[in-house]
Formats: structure tokens, C-alpha cells, sequence
């Protein structure tokens, strides 16, 4: 086994650590050689390069989940070294500056000179650029940082959770977005805790150098015989130089903490960081080499230096300027960049096509100027990719293929504005505001934002736009903060699930069939077009879609269309005969696998005078404008109160009025879940919560 193949061992078994926390405890109890002294120094200074070499190049913090422990690994060790070397420099010090191994003894002679005084200023001022400029700054950093992070936590969760409604994130990325918020607010809560150890190691620095010094003038001028000169630069130069050994070190540790506390995730290294955003401006080198040479040409200053830099900075940004005006070859064009150099510019036709007359988009999205960089990949818009993730979330609720969304710019539209379009006609319509995001009001919200008040477009709840810069401070606040990219696919996801039975056509029902056929052949040639003919199957499909009922489970709607076909051709009476055979399916939407359904229910007296009304032929229209009003508002109610106890609204009927009455309260309680006695399955437990009267009035059950 090579050497390569034991280390492997030693990472995969955690038998590394294990003999590490040995090593370290063996240090604190057995006299160590200065031989090993000097091999362990060293280690601690390659393992201090190491790590602030791997803080730096790191692209996002969360990648250095384990820099907490290590960083208390490394602590340990240093101290580990500190209580190995004193026990050596006061046992041999009295030997000469060489007692304690070459490590120490270079660091006394060669970085101090061999001055014991200068040793101790150069020690102090390590001790305050550690202690009281770095440890603490990044102490402080570290604290408020793990505590807003801790307390955005439930607003960056709800942020997931709209994304993942909206479709905008899969069932996986949701999934590891939530890792990521929980690994995020454990790794800065660990680096407020592992601050401190470095706080306390700069502490101990301290301590242990006047130990040394106090210990070792009284061990070699009272034990050895050693004059007060003789002892002070044997022992004096000793434990400066091993302060010197760990402080270094520990400064190093101290800043990799700094900077991994101080950085923004990002997909970039913090090399690229800083080149991009300090450097990605030639006017900042053109100023910063004015100002150079302006210092450069005042006598008396050092000229040749300021100069030379003065000149490296305006060749920089000389550099920079002329990369930037070299034109780009992309592939293709698009709406903000056709035309421009090395683009392809579309073409446009000369003749008028009868496709520009009748062609009309199923589904259109039309967009002011200020919102095509959302739409434009060359300009980094990500809101295709989103749609295309609403498209494929809705297709597997809805049980069809959603038809692609086709976007256009519209000079017409005021530069910030969205519309939506169905069949070419306008149904929804919003505005965004570019370089702001969008803080919803969930309703769980302990304070005021700065910002511009506005509502959400998908749901009409109240809303704040605010700058960027504050989106941390929302989430604390308990905002849903989301990017203008998710304010237009929740919007345009909601208008589809909206108006789905609208998208779903003969081709589309047509291509469901075919689809089944594929495995239930039987099946659809017996129902299509021997008992029902095609438009009918499109019409009881369309009107599941209407009430919000998913197709996806086309075999059981086509098996209780076939059973139903010989007694009805009625649409809205198969819809009923469906609806049964889909009960589990629709129950479960409403309230989950809870086997607890609470519902609201109608007296027996407004059930029968509505039973009656609907039996006189008139659909239902003969109901008096008064009752229709307070059988709206009691049902409004009871609504209002399920959504605000986070439990389902769900009214129970008999089957003969169930349909009238969902189409009655469609558009004003449209939170409000209409089923009858047969669609409730076996497996749940009705449990009645209220009933309304023929007064309009709910009442406790």
C-alpha cells in the first residue's frame, strides 16, 4: 500500500482526525523533542497557507462548510504547540537561544534581530492588528450575520415554496434550495461560535508570552544561577519567538475568518470577485492613475515610484477599454440586440401571409422594452427557462400538454408592463419595476419596509417593491422576497390554471386519447366515437378543468364515461358520474391523506327550496336576489375562517345541486371546495363544522 492509498484510508475511515486529537493530547502530556518542534511549527504555518488559500479561492462560503471545525482543529493544535514548546524553553532555555529547536531560535534572531525589545514591540503590535482590528471586527461580522440569517430563515423558506408553486423550481431543486438555507444558517451560527475560539487564542498568545517571560528569569536566575542579562536573552528571545511562531499563524486563521464571514455566495472565486467588480470599469484606473501622477509630480514625493504606477494604471485601463469595444459574434439575434456587430439580424418577410391574419398564439406573453433583458439569454434572462419549468409543472397537474408560451416585445406597453394573452385575447396584465424586487405581504409580517407599496399581480395580495439591497431585511421582517423573473411566472402560472379548460381542444383530447389508447386500446375504441362522440368527452373534460379537477387520470374518466354512455349524452350529468369515480383523487387534493374532512353543510329546508328551484326548469334562476345574496356572503365567510385556521373550505351537498351551486359561487368564493355525498370516499371521516340556514346565517354544528 503506497502512501497516496494510506491517506485515502485514513480521510474515509475519520481515522485522520482521530490521530490527530491523539497527536494533540500526546503534546500536552510528553515532552516533545526539538526536532519535532521544528517539524510541527512548520506544519502549522503550511496548514495556516492552506487554509487561507483555500478561503480565498473558495466560489461560495457554504462550499467551506467544515472551515468551523477545522478552524478549531488548528486552534487546538496551535495551543497544543504553545504548552509543548513552553515546557521545552523553560526546561533548556538556560542551554541558549537553540534550546527549543532552529523554528523558534530563527524567529528570535532573524525576525527580531536578535533584540529582545524590538521582539516585544513587534509581538504587541501582532497581538492588536489579531485582537482588536481582525478577531473582532470578524467576530462581530460572524454574530450578525448568524443572527439575521436565523431570522430571515422562515421568509427565505416561503420564497422557496412560491418558486416551487409557481413552477419555477423542480421537487429537487426546492429540495436542496432548503439544504442550502438550512447548511447556510448552520455554518454562520457555527462561525459566530468558532469566532470565539480565535478570540480566546489571541487572548492566550498573550498570556502564555509573559509566562514564559516571568517563568523562565526565575527558573534561570534562581534554579540555573544565570545572571539577570544572561537569563533575559536566553529566555526573553525564546518566548518571543515562539509568540512569534504562533501569532503568525493565528493572524493568518484570523483573516481566513474575515473574509469567508465578509463574502457574498457567488458562482465566482473571490479573485474573480474583486477583478470584476473592482477592476470592471476603466474609468476607475484612468482616475485612480490621475490622482498617482497629480502625487507623482509634487516635488519633494517619491516621483519615479507614483509615477510608474501612474502610468501601469492608465495602461491598464487602456487595456480594458479596447477588450470592451471589440465586437462580440453570438449566434443568432434577438429582440435587444439585433442588428448590433457580429449579430445575425432577422429577416423580415415582404409579403403579407395568411398566417399573420388567422395564426393566432394560444398563449402570448407581451413585454415593454425595460423587460426584454428578462426574456433575451444574451442578456442573461433566465425567464424563459422559468416558463418552461411552469409548463412542464402545470402539464403533469393538469393531466395535458400545456402549449408553449409565445413572447413578443410591445412598443405599445408602457416600458415596464407585461400582458398576458389567451386565444389573442388580453386576461391579465401587470407592471414591473426593473432593479427592484417584489416583498409580499404572506400576512405574518412585524414591520414596515422601505419601498413602493403595490399588490402581488397573481394573487392581489398587498406588496412592496424595494431595492435589492434590502432583501435580507424583508425576509426578517417576514416577507416573500422574489425576483421580477418569479413575480411573471407565478403570475402567468396562476392565469393558466385558471383558464386551463380553455387551452384543452379536440387536438389536445384527441392526442390524450391516443396516448391511451397505447395501453387500453379497448377502452377508447368502444367510447370514441361508438357511445359518445368526440365533442362531448371534450366538453365533460373541460368542465373538470373548470372546477379545478386535474385529468391526469384519464383511464378512470374514460371508464366511467364508457359506463355512463348507455344511460346519458349529457355532459354536465357524465360530469357527475366522473367526478364520483374521481373522488379519492379530488378529496385528497383538497385535504391531503388527513382521514379528518371538516365541511360545512345546507340545512335540510335551503337544500330542498334550492332542490325545488332547480326542478321548475329555470337552472336555478328563479332563487330570490336576497337569498342568492346571503347564501354568497355566509359562504364567504366560512371560507374566510377555514383559510385563516389553515384548514380547507369545503361545502357538502347532494349530488342534484352540487353542480349549480359550484358554477354560483365560482367567481365569488372561489376558495370554496363544492362536493357531494358520493364523492367523499370510504376512507374519510366526514366531520360537520357548520350548517347555513335559509336565513343565510352559519351556525356552529
Amino acid at each position: 500500500m503506497n502512501l497516496s492509498e494510506i491517506f485515502q484510508t485514513l480521510t474515509r475511515n475519520g481515522l485522520g482526525i482521530l490521530l490527530l486529537i491523539l497527536a494533540l493530547l500526546a503534546m500536552l502530556v510528553v515532552p516533545i523533542p526539538p526536532i519535532l518542534l521544528d517539524l510541527f511549527f512548520t506544519f502549522n504555518i503550511a496548514l495556516s497557507l492552506i487554509i487561507i488559500f483555500a478561503v480565498i479561492y473558495v466560489k461560495r462560503p457554504m462550499d467551506f462548510n467544515s472551515f468551523p471545525t477545522i478552524l478549531l482543529l488548528a486552534t487546538l493544535m496551535r495551543l497544543g504547540l504553545n504548552v509543548a514548546s513552553t515546557r521545552v524553553v523553560l526546561m533548556d532555555g538556560h542551554n541558549g537561544p537553540g534550546a527549543a529547536g532552529h523554528v523558534i531560535e530563527s524567529f528570535g534572531a532573524f525576525v527580531i534581530g536578535g533584540d529582545f525589545a524590538v521582539g516585544i514591540v513587534v509581538f504587541a503590535i501582532l497581538v492588536i492588528i489579531n485582537f482588536m482590528v481582525v478577531t473582532k471586527g470578524a467576530g462581530r461580522v460572524s454574530e450578525v450575520t448568524a443572527r439575521f440569517t436565523l431570522d430571515s430563515l422562515p421568509g427565505k423558506q416561503m420564497a422557496i415554496d412560491a418558486d416551487l408553486n409557481a413552477g419555477v423550481l423542480t421537487q429537487d431543486q426546492a429540495r436542496q434550495r432548503r439544504e442550502d438555507v438550512r447548511t447556510e444558517a448552520d455554518f454562520y451560527g457555527s462561525m459566530d461560535g468558532a469566532s470565539k475560539f480565535v478570540r480566546g487564542d489571541a487572548i492566550a498568545g498573550i498570556l502564555i508570552l509573559f509566562i514564559n517571560i516571568i517563568g523562565g528569569l526565575a527558573i534561570g536566575m534562581l534554579q540555573h544561577g544565570l545572571s539577570f542579562d544572561q537569563a533575559a536573552n536566553n529566555y526573553v528571545l525564546l518566548a518571543i519567538g515562539d509568540g512569534l511562531v504562533a501569532q503568525i499563524p493565528a493572524l493568518l486563521l484570523s483573516i481566513g475568518v474575515a473574509v469567508i464571514v465578509t463574502r457574498i455566495s457567488s458562482s465566482q472565486d473571490m479573485s474573480t470577485q474583486v477583478v470584476k467588480q473592482v477592476l470592471a470599469s476603466p474609468r476607475v484606473l484612468y482616475l485612480a492613475a490621475t490622482v498617482m501622477g497629480v502625487i507623482g509630480i509634487i516635488p519633494g514625493m517619491p516621483n519615479l515610484v507614483f509615477l510608474l504606477l501612474a502610468a501601469t494604471c492608465a495602461g491598464g485601463g487602456w487595456l480594458m477599454q479596447k477588450k470592451a469595444l471589440e465586437p462580440e459574434v453570438v449566434e443568432g439575434g434577438s429582440m435587444a440586440n439585433a442588428g448590433a456587430p457580429g449579430t445575425v439580424k432577422p429577416i423580415e418577410p415582404t409579403e403579407l401571409q395568411w398566417e399573420d391574419v388567422t395564426n393566432t398564439d394560444v398563449i402570448g406573453l407581451e413585454v415593454g422594452y425595460r423587460l426584454i433583458p428578462l426574456v433575451d439569454r444574451a442578456q442573461g434572462g433566465e425567464l424563459i427557462g422559468r416558463i418552461t419549468g411552469v409548463r412542464k409543472k402545470l402539464s403533469k397537474e393538469l393531466g395535458f400538454l400545456v402549449q408553449s408560451v409565445h413572447i413578443r416585445d410591445n412598443l405599445d406597453l408602457a416600458p415596464g408592463a407585461y400582458r398576458i394573452t389567451l386565444l389573442g385575447d388580453t386576461v391579465a396584465q401587470g407592471e414591473i419595476i426593473m432593479g427592484c424586487e417584489l416583498a409580499i405581504n404572506s400576512g405574518q409580517v412585524h414591520g414596515q419596509i422601505r419601498g413602493t407599496a403595490t399588490r402581488d399581480p397573481a394573487f392581489g395580495m398587498e406588496a412592496v417593491w424595494i431595492d435589492p439591497l434590502l432583501r435580507d431585511q424583508a425576509q426578517t421582517l417576514g416577507y416573500t422576497v422574489v425576483d421580477n423573473g418569479t413575480v411573471m411566472a407565478t403570475h402567468l402560472s396562476q392565469i393558466i390554471k385558471q383558464h386551463a379548460h380553455e387551452l384543452l381542444g379536440h387536438e389536445e383530447v384527441q392526442q390524450l386519447l391516443d396516448g391511451l389508447a397505447k395501453s387500453d386500446s379497448k377502452l377508447v375504441e368502444s367510447l370514441v366515437p361508438k357511445q359518445l362522440p368526440l365533442s362531448v368527452v371534450v366538453r365533460v373534460l373541460q368542465n373538470l378543468l373548470k372546477e379545478g379537477v386535474s385529468i391526469r387520470s384519464l383511464r378512470l374518466i374514460a371508464e366511467s364515461l364508457a359506463e355512463q354512455a348507455p344511460r346519458t349524452k349529457n355532459p354536465d350529468d357524465l360530469l357527475e358520474g366522473v367526478r364520483m369515480a374521481l373522488g379519492r383523487m379530488i378529496v385528497q387534493e383538497i385535504n391531503g391523506l388527513e382521514t379528518e374532512l371538516p365541511v360545512m353543510a345546507l340545512d335540510a329546508d335551503l337544500e330542498q327550496l334550492l332542490l325545488n328551484t332547480l326542478k321548475g326548469g329555470n337552472g336555478g334562476v328563479g332563487i330570490e336576489p336576497s337569498l342568492a345574496e346571503k347564501l354568497q356572503n355566509g359562504l364567504a365567510d366560512f371560507t374566510q375562517s377555514q383559510e385563516l385556521s389553515g384548514r380547507p373550505a369545503v361545502l357538502l351537498v347532494s349530488p342534484a345541486i352540487r353542480s349549480w351551486l359550484s358554477r354560483f359561487i365560482r367567481r365569488s368564493v372561489p376558495g370554496l371546495n363544492v362536493l357531494s355525498y358520493n364523492e367523499v370516499p370510504d376512507s374519510k371521516e366526514v366531520r360537520l363544522v357548520s350548517t347555513m340556514g335559509h336565513n343565510g346565517r352559519v351556525g356552529l354544528a
